[in-house]
């Protein structure tokens, strides 16, 4: 046991729980399994009973819409009412003082009340804000005509609550605050819903966000005259399930739902639609005038059964509390405790002087942060975020929907972030760094059932990966050692064309020589699979089960056959396609990015051929288990583009060298003169070829196997070169024993000649590897390796290269212009002459 573990002997590890969390765990969450799920400020995790219990309710009993008389009517009525007796008695909020509104989630609670205050008076209503506040808080700033103040600090607060003066005299005015910050956990004064009612002679409203607090904290209504007008918050942060909010409103405030403009469906005693329009809202209760339509109501039973199940596993919020307190501070103490070699600390962790892990008052389980290395030189987010996917540790990234919170942290004014937005970056991107400093914030969130198992096996993570040891001395020459230069060169050891974007290789067979042209090797990522609702291109990060959807070209009768499933099996579907475009049944469609994450086609919007054939999408539908057709890349009229020279890497930066170290990238070498300014591509993400090299294949597999000498545990096999997805995998020749290899000489070179008429191609980078590396190519299982050990040997910056791009040299035409390259062929046994950088 550690000196952190050794506090384990106190009495707040699992305290007031039914069983030991370990017990509870391997019961009533057997999907934790393998999974180390750290992100419970998204959202906790539902027990395996609670969802039993829900289904056994559901089949015992019959509900129907509650806007009825009848009997299974009747029975939902009263669920509802004793399920929402409930919720208000589990936040000790008195029934005769406080009434509860069930909505989505509790953004949609705070869009209710905006919209309420806006239509209440003509005027509309004047909004104050702390600058902590998720995103949806923000957001109501957007409807208050008589302007909004975005209150830094606590302390910008405490002077305006003594001086309310400068608020608008009239209008409705609404002051809201986080109970809880969703970003790093710091905990507000509650008693600011008390102090600004006094000050202001109730003449200003306040709203109290209480969805991060209520996830692991208690919260206490019980006196009405110092609690907040109006708190949000969203169930399934508390218990998992159901997906339902709560707007839980003082009913002396309720008054300012009255001119509320929109009503639904169930809010209304009559309606008349014709030559005088008018309705009655009803006045029995503010839930009643508030809930428009039809209420989820099986949601709401579920909710009934949530605070059942959780009473019975973890006794109550309290309980809850001071387990998840307890573990934060172990977390946070280990993380600050990590150092690199040289003393500098990994963890940055973004607290406020009142931050204590072990005051529930100030502070909840929550820990924001970022990672530097032994310089101090920030590692980016979505490195980390990766790596930790990989090993199936679940942490958050970004901004976190705090974009103040975030910004304040992180030490960005408006100006700066507007700059970045014109420079690219967006919500969920990879632009890690910018101007010399993190963009986002890495987040690990605790919840009722997490464990000390989570915590150790988080801290294994970051010690593994991103602690850095004492250099290691390696007697290995290094790679531009002009002796390694002069020795024999390569021969292609295998083609492989990947007709179909994300899906299986056609390997070229022996003897046979294959088209080569400026966009690549011909029908290579010509194709590609497309989702019916959104028009994105699929892909194996998202669906590794394409790996089993084998194309092969068949020359001969023109056409593009495809079969689906393992390499063994007996029973394939076979879809033929003509690579002839005549009567495709062909319809041009935008092949569009996702919203907040980077496109498969490197951010560009694409207009593809999809094909319309029920036959053909159904194919595709039915094995995938995902709505899908196939389209076509256009005709090259409308080709892509490699990103110009310098975006395909940093090369000023991402390939200094490093030393000796097996694995270190060499300064890049200058593109040759007559390269293109832009290479033309199809679907694939960043240039017409990729080729590896099989030595370095081979000398990462020994790396794999030492890992797994060493007992890290995981999956670390050996792995194929064609989870790489090369075009081109170059072997030595002679070939020679593991211990004379010449892995990562690849890296040094700057172009290179193939075949006998020595065809010319330019080294474009370095390829920029991400987790769809450790798809197995033959199974489509998703593993560890050989991401985990890239991480660790090939990582440069914030980014892990394995590989290299090559485009067809274009040459130079009588006139002194350059020129694209006539196609050419290539085949496997062809002879590779690299050119070394100097």
């Amino acid at each position: 046991m550690t000196d952190f573990e050794s506090k384990e002997t106190g009495s707040d590890y699992s305290r007031g729980y039914s069983e030991t969390i370990d017990v509870i765990r391997e019961r009533e969450y057997p999907l934790l399994k393998d999974i180390t799920y750290l992100d419970h400020a998204g959202t906790t995790l539902y027990a395996k009973t609670l969802i039993e219990s829900f289904s056994r309710d559901l089949t015992s009993n019959l509900y129907g819409n509650p806007h009825s008389l009848t009997a299974p009517s009747q029975l939902s009525t009263q669920r509802i009412d004793d399920t929402r007796l409930r919720a208000l008695r589990f936040f000790n909020a008195n029934p005769e003082e406080f009434d509860l509104v069930f909505v989505a989630n509790a953004t949609a609670a705070i869009k209710l009340v905006a919209d309420a205050l806006r239509d209440a008076t003509p005027q509309g209503f004047w909004y104050g804000y702390h600058v902590d506040a998720h995103t949806s808080l923000v957001g109501a700033r957007e409807l208050a005509a008589l302007g909004s103040r975005c209150f830094t600090s606590d302390e910008e607060v405490d002077r305006w609550v003594s001086e309310p003066g400068s608020v608008p005299a009239e209008g409705n005015r609404l002051f809201a605050f986080p109970a809880q910050s969703n970003m790093n956990g710091r905990r507000f004064p509650l008693e600011w819903s008390e102090r600004v009612r006094a000050s202001s002679r109730g003449s200003v409203h306040t709203l109290l966000d209480a969805a991060s607090l209520v996830s692991t904290s208690p919260l206490d209504l019980s006196n009405a005259a110092t609690a907040p007008d109006f708190t949000v918050l969203s169930f399934y942060k508390i218990f998992g399930f159901p997906d339902l909010g709560a707007l839980i409103v003082r009913k002396s405030a309720g008054h300012l739902f009255n001119k509320r403009r929109f009503f639904g469906g169930g809010t209304v005693d009559m309606v008349t639609t014709h030559e005088t329009a008018w309705h009655a809202k009803k006045r029995s209760s503010i839930h009643e005038q508030l809930e428009d339509g039809t209420l989820p109501f099986h949601n709401i039973i579920a909710l009934d059964l949530a605070f059942e199940t959780h009473a019975r596993l973890f006794g109550s919020m309290a309980n809850v509390s001071t387990h998840t307190r307890f573990l934060a501070g172990q977390l946070y103490d280990r993380m600050v405790a990590l150092r690199h070699h040289n003393g500098e600390r990994l963890c940055h962790i973004y607290t406020s002087p009142r931050t204590d892990y072990s005051d529930s008052s100030s502070q909840g389980p929550i820990l924001a942060f970022n990672l530097r290395d032994r310089h101090g030189t920030w590692i980016g987010k979505s490195e980390v975020e990766r790596l930790a996917g990989v090993k199936k540790i679940q942490i958050r990234s970004g901004t976190l929907c705090n974009p103040g919170g975030t910004a304040a942290s992180l030490d960005w004014t408006g100006a700066d972030m507007l700059r970045h937005f014109s420079s690219g970056l967006r919500c969920g991107d990879d632009h890690d760094i910018m101007d010399g400093r993190p963009t986002g914030i890495l987040r690990v969130s605790l919840g009722a059932m997490s464990s000390l198992g989570d915590i150790n096996t988080f801290m294994a993570f970051l010690e593994e990966f991103f602690v850095e040891k004492s250099p290691a001395v390696t007697s290995l020459a290094s790679l531009a050692d002009s002796n390694l230069v002069q020795e024999p060169g390569f021969y292609v050891e295998s083609l492989s064309i990947y007709p179909i974007k994300s899906c299986a290789a056609f390997k070229v067979s022996d003897g046979q020589r294959w088209e080569i042209h400026p966009e690549g090797l011909a029908w290579d990522r010509e194709w590609c699979l497309i989702h019916q609702g959104t028009g994105a291109a699929l892909n194996q990060k998202r669906y590794p089960r394409m790996a089993l959807i084998r194309p092969t070209i068949d020359l001969v009768r023109g056409l593009l056959r495809i079969t689906c499933g393992g390499a063994s099996s007996a029973h394939h579907k076979t879809l033929e396609i003509p690579l002839r475009r005549e009567n495709l049944n062909l319809v041009s469609t935008s092949l569009c990015q996702n919203s907040s994450k980077p496109s498969t086609v490197c951010g560009d919007q694409v207009i593809v051929q999809a094909y319309t054939s029920h036959e053909v999408s159904s194919f595709f539908s039915s094995f995938l288990n995902v709505p899908c057709t196939l389209a076509r890349f256009p005709p090259q009229m409308s080709m892509r583009s490699v990103p110009s020279s310098g975006a395909l890497i940093n090369r000023s930066s991402s390939l200094r060298a490093l030393g000796t170290m097996p694995g270190s990238f060499p300064q890049d070498p200058l593109q040759d003169p007559l390269a293109a300014p832009n290479n033309p591509i199809l679907l694939s993400n960043e240039s017409p070829i990729l080729l590896i090299s099989r030595s370095s294949v081979n000398r990462l597999n020994e790396a794999i196997k030492r890992n797994n000498a060493s007992g890290n545990g995981g999956n670390n096999k050996a792995v194929a070169a064609d989870v790489f997805r090369a075009n081109i995998v170059v072997a030595e020749n002679p070939p020679k024993p593991a211990n004379a290899e010449r892995p990562y000489v690849e890296d040094e070179w700057q172009s290179v000649r193939i075949g006998p008429d020595g065809i010319l191609f330019n080294v474009l980078g370095s390829c920029q590897r991400c987790q769809m590396v450790c798809v197995d190519q033959y199974t489509g299982v998703r593993g560890d390796e050989p991401y985990s050990t890239l991480a660790k040997t090939r990582k440069r910056g914030s980014k892990i290269y394995f590989g290299r791009h090559l485009g067809l040299a274009w040459t130079g035409s009588p006139d002194g212009e350059a020129s694209l390259p006539v196609s050419q062929t290539l085949m496997v046994g062809d002879n590779v002459d690299p050119s070394f950088g100097s």
